[in-house]
């Protein structure tokens, strides 16, 4: 199973907006996206915050996949678009397999 994570930096003074609209948009793909679980994570540093996206998306009979295919993250990258005023630097996008249990 594939799973996306995704990390930035975002100014301590923009934090609030960045979480409202970060919020919005994983809430709308949650409703888009048949079985994706997202989640923000946040460290706070001095002066700015570095935050962490991170969807799986559970395998089901309803869903008939297992994990973030090429759709899928196709349709977050699109839906993330809007958060580059909040974003210092890049959106670092960065994919890993589940291991299998032993």
């Amino acid at each position: 199973m594939r799973e996306l994570f995704v990390w930035y930096r975002v100014d301590e003074r923009r934090a609030d907006a960045a979480r409202a609209a970060v919020e919005s948009m994983q809430r709308s793909l949650a409703r888009e996206i048949l079985g994706l679980q997202a989640r923000l994570l946040v460290r706070r540093d001095a002066d700015r915050q570095t935050w962490m996206e991170t969807y799986a998306r559970v395998q089901s009979s309803l869903t008939g996949h297992d994990g973030i295919d090429a759709d899928a993250e196709a349709m977050i990258a699109a839906a993330a678009l809007p958060l580059g005023g909040f974003i210092e630097g890049d959106r670092h996008v960065e994919a890993f397999d589940v291991a299998p249990a032993r």
